[in-house]
């Protein structure tokens, strides 16, 4: 909706934030051509007001003099503008030639994070449909593969991943997530502050469960600072404490399966013998039991922290089993599951995992949701031609720099260097994009309409928004959808293409995302063809500012379970396995060695992954790229606070300033990732005048999630020195 001042020059829209999960709504005001605030819509029915810094970063994107307007072609070592008809036929030649010469798996692609927040992301499903590649790729296996494979196992299904009901919930556990900046990942709760103040104001309790004492564990009751890595134990010690006290499940909506082998497995697990490796004091370990299973609801909530672990797996399936044994599993105030206007969920539930379909070049990394994980990547590219299945020889990146964001072993950059042809969707020339032969560039955010549909299957509340379209974009530019169908239709095998791009395209143009968006509603659990003459429709969420609120979740898991016999797994064989492995294992990491600390990540508010670093306002201010230590560790290796310190792991280094704090457990260094600014080439003008470091050059791809092969970047074993090298700081990995 839009509101003109008397002069009509002035307006205001409602729309929503789209830069991270939380989608808060915003109201833009705005005089002629220029942004003049951003602020929290109150009408908004998830976020009531509330926004982050991150919100107003918005309008400085929009008129960021870096970013990209046109398509840009590599010429010698920079770019020239080329007009869009040019830059498609240039794309779809090319990738085709890949295709005739070496086979349809010698093109890969990969879709980073951004994806997910526009509707745009099914026509990148599209565009990897028709290139019939299984080198695909995405930002899942950097930051949630592991809470999918759990739910594949305990439900039936990947797509069926539980929401904490934090509004509702007496006792909200958590586990490696810090809500209080990122506002929820696959639990979407926008001003996580103020639900977390609002638990303990109705007398609930907050556990935070974390090495470092993080802003959301300022807001709770009690910090539990685990050992990095120590999560599964702490779970394994708690259950034990449940099933010892004789505690069972009363009846719920559906059977839990497997109860009698759970039983036997953390019978092995006495809170004593868990302390150690979790790090956390037996009585803790039985407290935090018995309180979760005393209080009226209770919610056990964990997220990427956890997911970056070689246990990631593990972990949220004991999540989901705690819930589960202690009766909160589908219910108010545990672990839910939503009913969104477009059911997701339930449309895809059947679809499968896909899992082992196929396998990496090397045979390493099985395929999961039909994708590979990113950590393999680069020898994929860097493959030998006298394989079986040869080298990937061309990339098509939707919203992605993986140079930064995934654990590469600093190979990366020599084997984008590599390709025969590399075309990046992307609205700058970033850190992976620079090695790109083509550039096409989406609108800005605030020149897209958008209904979402993703974000409302792990919202804390049902509820349907729009995004108003601030700015009309130029006549010659594309939406991300627009790119991406552009493409599907190059790629097309010859003579189909030449028959059929025709019509297709007027397909594509006639079933753009609002029109898939109306069908959705239309027959969703809301819509009219459920609900009759007072159903959903777009047009009504597109009329009312602030979105249509559909009530709170329901217990609805009966209805969506995917297993064969309608059972919830809380024992699947192979996890049972697992873990008897692991509590047979000895601790060999906790011997002397060179490297005798453990590197966490962390989170800052005004930051975003490696998005927003090129916006003023987002990194004004102290660095907030360094290293975190505790003081103990500190005064050990005689270092000070704000010195220039090398980390390094076994197979890289970079050089940071320290940060001395004892809100981090003695033993753990946290540095925050997306960071490493400086290379040559990169169109970042802000962003290279505060580099920062790659912390992901100090982290092995090889050491992965046990199942997944998702990126495990917590408690990778580093140490930490004082370093003679001067400012202005630079990675010192390997290039």
């Amino acid at each position: 909706m839009t509101a003109e001042g008397p002069a009509g020059s002035t307006r205001t829209v409602a729309r929503q934030c789209t830069l991270c999960e939380a989608h808060c709504g915003i109201l833009v005001t705005v005089d002629r051509d220029r942004v003049t605030r951003i602020q929290g819509d109150p009408d908004d029915v998830l976020s009531h007001g509330y926004i982050c810094p991150k919100a107003t970063a918005l309008a400085d994107l929009h008129h960021d003099p870096d970013r990209l307007r046109r398509p840009m072609r590599r010429v010698g070592d920079g770019f020239e503008e080329i007009g869009w008809d040019e830059a498609f036929a240039l794309a779809g030649d090319r990738l085709r030639a890949v295709q005739r010469r070496h086979g349809r798996d010698a093109i890969a692609m990969y879709l980073g994070n951004p994806a997910a927040h526009s509707s745009s992301v099914l026509y990148g499903i599209a565009l990897r449909v028709a290139l019939l590649t299984r080198k695909f790729y995405s930002a899942s296996s950097i930051d949630q593969f592991p809470q999918e494979f759990a739910a594949w196992k305990m439900f039936g299904s990947n797509v069926l991943m539980p929401i904490a009901d934090i509004d509702r919930t007496d006792r909200l556990l958590i586990l490696g997530a810090n809500p209080a900046v990122s506002n929820g990942s696959v639990t979407t709760m926008p001003d996580a502050r103020g639900r977390i103040a609002a638990i303990r104001r109705r007398g609930g309790s907050v556990v935070v469960v974390d090495p470092r004492r993080t802003e959301t564990a300022r807001l709770a009751d009690e910090h539990v600072a685990v050992r990095p890595g120590g999560d599964p134990y702490l779970l394994l010690g708690m259950l034990h404490t449940i099933f010892a006290d004789g505690i069972r499940p009363a009846p719920g909506t559906v059977a839990l399966g497997g109860m009698d082998e759970l039983a036997e497995m953390v019978a092995a697990c006495p809170p004593e013998k868990m302390a150690p490796r979790a790090g956390v004091d037996a009585e803790t370990i039985r407290r935090l039991a018995r309180d979760h299973t005393a209080a009226r609801s209770a919610v056990a909530y964990a997220r990427i922290g956890v997911c970056h672990q070689v246990t990631g797996t593990l972990t949220h399936w004991l999540v989901n089993t705690l819930n589960a044994v202690t009766g909160n599993l589908d219910r108010p105030g545990g672990q839910m599951f939503s009913t969104p206007p477009i059911d997701a969920a339930r449309l895809l539930r059947r679809l499968g995992s896909g899992y082992g379909l196929w396998s990496s070049r090397t045979g390493e990394h099985k395929s999961f949701r039909t994708e590979l994980p990113v950590v393999g990547l680069a020898d994929e590219i860097l493959g030998d031609e006298q394989d079986a299945v040869g080298p990937v020889r061309a990339l098509v990146t939707y919203a992605g720099n993986p140079v930064l964001s995934t654990p590469q072993g600093g190979r990366l950059d020599k084997a984008l260097d590599s390709l025969d042809f590399f075309v990046a969707v992307d609205m700058y020339v970033t850190e992976t994009s620079r090695h790109a032969d083509l550039i096409l560039p989406p609108v800005s955010h605030l020149e897209r309409e958008e209904f979402d549909f993703l974000f409302p299957v792990f919202s804390v509340r049902n509820n349907a928004r729009f995004s108003a379209r601030v700015f009309e974009p130029a006549a010659d530019a594309l939406e991300d959808w627009e790119i991406l169908s552009r493409l599907t239709l190059e790629v097309l095998p010859l003579p189909f293409r030449k028959q059929s791009t025709r019509p297709l395209r007027a397909v594509f143009d006639r079933l753009g995302p609002l029109r898939l968006g109306a069908l959705g509603i239309l027959t969703g659990p809301h819509g009219v063809l459920r609900r009759g003459r007072r159903g959903l429709t777009l047009g009504q969420v597109r009329r009312t500012r602030g979105g249509i609120d559909l009530g709170p979740l329901q217990p609805r898991l009966r209805s969506l379970l995917a297993t064969r016999d309608r059972r919830v797994h809380v024992a699947p064989p192979e996890f049972v396995d697992e873990t008897r492995r692991l509590l047979t294992e000895t601790e060999n990491d906790q011997r002397e060695t060179e490297f005798d600390l453990r590197l966490i990540g962390r989170r800052h508010l005004r930051s975003n992954n490696s998005w927003l670093h090129n916006i003023p306002t987002m990194v004004k201010g102290r660095d907030r790229c360094t290293v975190l230590m505790h003081p103990d560790d500190a005064a050990v290796r005689s270092l000070v606070q704000g010195q220039p310190v090398t980390v390094r792991s076994r197979i890289g280094s970079i050089v940071v300033p320290l940060e001395v704090s004892d809100e981090i457990r003695a033993g753990t260094v946290a540095i925050p990732h997306g960071w490493g600014h400086d290379e040559k080439g990169v169109g970042w003008s802000t962003a290279a005048a505060h580099p920062g470091a790659n912390v992901n050059l100090l982290h092995d791809p090889a050491i992965t999630d046990t199942f997944t092969g998702n990126a495990a970047v917590n408690a990778t074993m580093v140490n930490v020195a004082a370093t003679n090298e001067r400012s202005p700081v630079r990675n010192a990995g390997t290039r």
